[in-house]
């Protein structure tokens, strides 16, 4: 059986396409093919100076707009600005164990970069987009362990791998209940999740757990880790449909559909995160 490359992605002709955290690693590899194949990508970036550099000699119709996704004010200020229709949201935008810090909202910014934002992003943008919502997680959501009543890390002692793989999780059980509430609209928007496997990028450059990259036979690299989400993208898959690579415990190899972990998979406690992070995104 043929594995999918990048090489069979669909013409994307008169698609557009708005791709977060797209200035360099995933994003920006995801952006550079979707391009290729015709779409209008927006590269939405905290940097855009610099992500202008990156893409100065890439071929295709690529914007760059500036977007914070941990500063809700900067989400709310891309999504009143967007005008006409828009296809597809890539949430890829994210950061791994980083130190405790606050957003200018007071939000811990892990959390926010990883889950809040694409969370107020994705509802702003929900009533022009005609096709589908990608978010990107992580394998390590099956370690999270979610407080509800604590999402924001406040009454809690700050651990920077707890507040990653819990933020993955949340993103994981946002995605259920985005596509229950699509379904009972009766809307044709899909929500996907796509997830890297352990893909060789400068995410976790800074982390401990970096030493995982050096391991190549367990890992991909960058073009290998963006081909789920470029497959979740452009691909026929359902509502909520977990895209990653095919090889043992889902580390690297090429997209396929799988499962996500049990606790991703909980109605009532979707719903009760909805309901949480509602409050705290205003």
């Amino acid at each position: 059986m043929n594995k999918w490359t990048a090489s069979r992605l669909p013409t994307m002709a008169a698609k557009t396409v708005v791709i977060t955290g797209a200035g360099s690693g995933l994003g920006l590899i995801t952006a550079r093919e979707l391009g290729r194949v015709g779409a209008r990508v927006v590269l939405a970036v905290r940097n855009v100076d610099k992500t202008r550099r990156s893409i100065a000699d890439v071929p295709g119709d690529l914007h760059v707009r500036e977007l914070d996704v941990a500063d809700l004010d900067s989400v709310r200020n891309f999504a009143e600005s967007w005008s006409g229709a828009l296809d597809i949201l890539i949430n890829n935008a994210g950061v791994m164990d980083i130190p405790a810090a606050r957003t200018a909202q007071g939000l811990d910014v892990q959390t926010a970069t990883n889950y809040f934002g694409p969370f107020l992003l994705t509802n702003l943008l929900l009533p022009r987009l005609t096709d589908r919502v990608v978010t990107v997680t992580s394998q390590l959501h099956r370690q999270g362990r979610l407080n509800l009543d604590d999402l924001d890390w406040r009454s809690r002692d700050y651990r920077s791998m707890g507040a990653y793989r819990d933020s993955k999780l949340a993103v994981v059980l946002f995605s259920l209940e985005l596509q229950r509430r699509l379904d009972a609209s009766g809307s044709p928007v899909r929500s996907v999740l796509a997830h890297p496997g352990i893909a060789r990028t400068a995410l976790a450059a800074h982390s401990a757990s970096n030493v995982i990259n050096r391991l190549t036979f367990l890992t991909n690299d960058a073009e290998h880790g963006a081909l789920p989400i470029l497959y979740a993208a452009t691909q026929d898959v359902p509502g909520n449909a977990y895209v990653g690579p095919d090889g043992f415990a889902g580390l690297r190899g090429y997209p396929a559909v799988g499962r996500p972990g049990k606790a991703g998979l909980d109605p009532a406690v979707a719903a009760g995160l909805w309901k949480a992070t509602s409050v705290l995104t205003g």
